[in-house]
């Protein structure tokens, strides 16, 4: 009995580390790019196994090379202190073995998928890696992580179609602008920290108001990007209502935080972009199977 509740708060410690739960962001939007690509070129379920399987190697090496990189400044955070590595409840050289493994599973699934995502799973973990130091040299680091977020759509759907085309791109900017939103958001809260460590961020650089400002633009021209994506891939017109309830939802994202009041940001993190995330992937869903039953 207690070997088994050993196991399980191992499981726990690592899916803590590299908090599995947030891997509701990027997953959705794989898949979108995989169902938008399916709807013109045919989809299996081995494809989609092997995209789950890339995606969450590829986001949780990404979090365990994060962790790495940012020990010594986590342990300095009041906020992050607690984390595995600061508190020694993980070593490094197991988050070394952990990050390297899931590296090249990512680089394996990616093979398994098709030659050009297998040519571009290097690069991809490149650019998902060096997130991690931006915040050291530049304020835009909430777009690198944008950026990092968005090879997700455009690589599920290459995993379907093989080859680059509007609609997963338009989908990339749409994804790239929701998740530099929201992580400026979460930024909020180490703003005095950030500045005093004198690491870079938007809410640093600008103060918390200016950044809530910033967020707000970076969710409209994520919701413009989405419109975009709909009239791209010529999407049933419940496709453009559902952009309106995603649009209510980012409205009330805003409203829970306030410069004078950050108390709600992990609502407003979590819950709310996991929300976003899963409606706009049964969204997109409802117009695929809508556009084919009509007449």
């Amino acid at each position: 009995m207690s070997a088994s509740l050993g196991v399980v708060e191992t499981v726990r410690t690592w899916g803590r580390m590299v908090k599995f739960s947030h891997s509701v962001f990027a997953l959705p939007f794989a898949l979108t790019g995989a169902a938008l690509a399916g709807a013109r070129y045919g989809i299996s379920w081995r494809q989609v196994a092997w995209i789950v399987v890339a995606m969450a190697a590829a986001r949780n090496a990404a979090m365990g090379f994060n962790r790495l990189a940012d020990q010594t400044i986590d342990a300095r955070n009041p906020r992050t202190a607690g984390r595995e590595l600061p508190r020694g409840a993980l070593s490094r050289g197991a988050v070394w073995v952990f990050t390297a493994a899931l590296a090249a599973l990512f680089v394996v699934a990616s093979f398994q998928l098709n030659a050009l995502c297998g040519a571009l799973s290097a690069p991809a973990l490149l650019i998902v890696f060096f997130y991690s130091l931006t915040k050291r040299f530049t304020w835009a680091s909430h777009l690198v992580l944008g950026l990092s977020l968005a090879i997700a759509p455009v690589g599920g759907w290459l995993a379907i179609a093989g080859h680059f085309a509007p609609v997963p791109l338009w989908l990339a900017v749409a994804v790239g602008f929701w998740v530099a939103g929201f992580d400026t958001i979460y930024a909020c809260q180490d703003a005095a920290f950030d500045h005093r460590e004198g690491l870079f961020s938007i809410p640093a650089r600008f103060g918390v108001r200016r950044a809530l400002a910033l967020a707000r633009a970076f969710h409209v021209l994520a919701l413009a990007a989405m419109a975009a994506v709909g009239v791209a891939a010529s999407l049933h017109d419940v496709y453009f209502l559902g952009l309106v309830v995603v649009a209510g939802v980012l409205v009330v994202e805003h409203r829970l935080v306030r410069a004078d009041d950050l108390s709600k940001v992990g609502v407003a993190f979590l819950n709310a972009n996991g929300l976003i995330s899963m409606l706009y992937f049964g969204v997109v869903l409802a117009a695929l199977a809508l556009s084919k039953t009509a007449p």
